[in-house]
């Protein structure tokens, strides 16, 4: 399996009438976000192999990977905040509509500012600012399922996965981003390969890229991967 996260990380100029009061120009690294990751998988593949667990973690979807990668964030001090609306989405009058991010990543465990508190008994002055949190999607892709090869297993990483990079570039409000992909795949090899051809089709297609934090775990072959 081989975590790897191509972020955009994206510096937008604006003017200082429009910066939000709560921002402190926070940066967080991509590079510890895949550090933490790896460490919170790792001990869980490790302790699947403790108790001889039928399935592993590639077994799972994505949204039942989500709150395990939550924990390995928070473990490690971070504050994640789940299905948070897009910043530009965030004009929309009703909170159900818009699209969501997986993660929101704030610096030292702090909470992220909330829709509508501004300037009422629920506003948190401590409270991280959009723009200073890291918004993460999530993307899991498996070259092999319980019932053989995956089919589909191309256009998920080629295709499925650049929306969410695009989704995030296009939105002024968002200024740190990433993508993790969690790879399910039968070697380090094949993971090399395919990642490095997905990242080649990305910048052909002038999606903002930076370079990727790639961390690799060995774990117990079940099915395949």
């Amino acid at each position: 399996m081989t975590p790897a996260s191509p972020h955009a990380d994206m510096p937008r100029r604006r003017p200082a009438s429009s910066r939000c009061p709560y921002h402190v120009g926070v940066r967080l690294s991509p590079a510890d976000i895949a550090d933490a990751v790896e460490a919170g998988l790792r001990a869980k593949f490790a302790e699947l192999d403790c108790e001889q667990a039928v399935y592993g973690l590639d077994s799972l979807d994505e949204l039942a990977l989500h709150p395990l990668i939550a924990k390995a964030l928070e473990t490690t001090g971070f504050g994640v905040h789940r299905e948070q609306r897009y910043p530009g989405d965030r004009m929309r009058r009703r909170i159900s509509e818009g699209e969501r991010c997986d993660l929101v990543i704030t610096a030292d465990g702090r909470g992220l500012v909330k829709e509508g508190s501004r300037g009422t008994l629920f506003d948190d002055p401590n409270a991280c600012a959009l723009e200073d949190a890291f918004w993460l999607e999530v993307k899991i892709v498996s070259q092999f399922t319980s019932e053989g090869p995956n089919a589909n297993y191309s256009s998920q990483l080629l295709s499925t996965v650049r929306q969410d990079i695009t989704k995030l570039a296009k939105d002024p409000g968002i200024l740190q981003a990433g993508l993790l992909i969690i790879l399910f795949v039968r070697d380090d090899a094949v993971a090399e390969h395919d990642l490095k051809i997905w990242q080649d089709r990305c910048l052909e297609r002038g999606l903002p890229l930076g370079a990727p934090s790639r961390r690799t775990i060995a774990f117990s072959d079940r099915h395949g991967n």
